[in-house]
């Protein structure tokens, strides 16, 4: 295409053309007008955020979602500027929304310097916080599911505190991404004050509607961990990054990038324990694939392929700790 070669030489060519070409099937196809507009604000939306956390990705990051209701008197507010500051203290940044509440903690609790603001443009919340106001990582959003994408994107772990209508949304939108494979699994914490009973209340009805009716599995709920303190939970997201660092799919086969590798007996044993959720090829240690190696994509870590049958991403989690065990 004439437009792709104007823009000059890219390794994602290809890409760009078939974004091209879809942009004008919308015209061709005579998509109305404000469906043109929602795809151009989208993709705007995209676009930038992708800019600003492009020169962060070797921090580790944790999105922060709660009620933007809490005030600085409620115990949940300083559970999250502690555990802001915690987490900050062991070099990971915060991802949150840049409205007041348990989005202000989490940023007055890690600091500007660390904190990113993934404010929703809103009637009622027109203004960030003071914490992350003006800031360059703030970035503005008109649409939900953009900024979800960004939150899922650009975190590592997941930290959710006591909220409403909002935060019960992406609990369970983070859980079904996980659950069904079209999202890495990645640490989801359940945060609150000590003795507060919100997430207790909240599992219970998991358990007694979900879980004992089958329309969830047990091994689904070991996508997410409730803590009893902020240290807790701060130690649950980094040693789940102790060895395992990542994963992507190639050729069909997940491959789990580790610091450590597991002797031979160990991954036999891994093979045998997992069984339920592996095929005949289990477990193998593998050099890094031609299009890995094409994309400088984390070559410094050693692989291991698992011949995953995609049927429990608990099960997968479960693994994961296997590993972070070495």
């Amino acid at each position: 295409m004439e437009l792709v070669a104007v823009a000059g030489p890219s390794h994602d060519s290809d890409l760009l053309e078939e974004m091209i070409k879809t942009c004008f099937r919308l015209d061709r196809d005579r998509s109305d007008r404000g469906e043109m507009k929602l795809v151009n604000a989208a993709l705007k939306e995209f676009a930038y955020a992708f800019k600003v956390f492009k020169g962060y990705k070797s921090y580790r990051k944790v999105g922060i979602f709660g009620s933007a209701r809490s005030v600085q008197q409620d115990p949940a507010y300083e559970v999250t500027r502690n555990f802001a500051a915690a987490i900050a203290a062991k070099n990971w940044m915060v991802i949150t929304g840049a409205g007041p509440g348990i989005m202000a903690a989490g940023h007055e609790g890690a600091g500007a310097e660390r904190s990113f603001g993934a404010a929703i443009r809103l009637p009622m919340e027109s203004e960030p916080n003071l914490f992350i106001e003006g800031d360059a990582k703030l970035i503005n959003f008109k649409y939900f599911f953009t900024r979800k994408v960004t939150f899922l994107k650009e975190s590592d772990a997941f930290a959710l505190l006591p909220g409403g209508f909002g935060t019960l949304d992406e609990a369970f939108e983070l859980l079904t991404l996980m659950q069904t494979g079209k999202s890495d699994v990645k640490p989801i914490i359940l945060l609150e004050e000590p003795g507060g009973t919100y997430w207790t209340e909240w599992l219970r009805f998991v358990h007694g509607h979900l879980l004992d009716r089958g329309l969830i599995s047990k091994e689904d709920l070991v996508l997410l961990r409730r803590t009893e303190t902020v240290e807790q939970a701060v130690d649950e997201i980094v040693h789940f990054y102790s060895n395992y660092q990542s994963q992507r799919y190639v050729n069909g086969r997940l491959v789990v990038r580790i610091l450590r590798l597991p002797s031979n007996e160990e991954l036999k044993a891994l093979a045998l324990s997992f069984a339920d959720i592996l095929g005949e090829q289990a477990l193998e240690l593998v050099e890094a694939s031609a299009r890995e190696i094409e994309d400088g994509d984390a070559l410094e870590l050693r692989r291991l392929a698992v011949d995953f049958n995609q049927t429990s991403f608990g099960r997968l989690r479960q693994l994961i700790d296997e590993l972070n065990r070495y």
